[in-house]
């Protein structure tokens, strides 16, 4: 993976022991897709964090206290965000293809030599 991912700070990823920490297998897709997106060159990092930053502290402003925190969501909005506002794609197109990778049955996404391998979060053959 090459996206330079903060280790600390407001946009730095869940962790633990070091290791990026998925609640859902859609969390991974969405991480995946992300730096995959960036990787393509389709927008720069500083663009996506500066988004994502902008999401957190847009959550924190409006947030009830007990509200939980869904780190991924903010992740998912603020690549929305990033890809409209260069015009890569709509909304509506980010929002369809994560409905459709969300609903991927689990271990789809495990590599367990059938025939589509995946490397750091790459779908390969699902580019667009």
């Amino acid at each position: 993976m090459t996206a330079p991912l903060d280790i600390e700070g407001p946009a730095a990823p869940p962790r633990s022991t070091g290791e990026l920490v998925f609640a859902e297998p859609w969390e991974s897709r969405a991480f995946g897709m992300a730096v995959s997106l960036y990787e393509a060159g389709a927008f720069t990092w500083p663009e996506f964090q500066t988004a994502l930053i902008a999401r957190i502290a847009a959550r924190e402003a409006a947030a009830a206290p007990d509200e939980p925190y869904h780190y991924y969501r903010l992740w998912l909005a603020a690549l929305e965000d990033t890809l409209a506002g260069r015009c890569a794609v709509s909304a509506d197109e980010v929002t369809a293809r994560t409905l459709a990778l969300a609903q991927r049955p689990p271990g789809h996404d495990h590599r367990d030599g059938h025939g589509h391998e995946c490397h750091h979060g790459h779908e390969h053959g699902h580019a667009h």
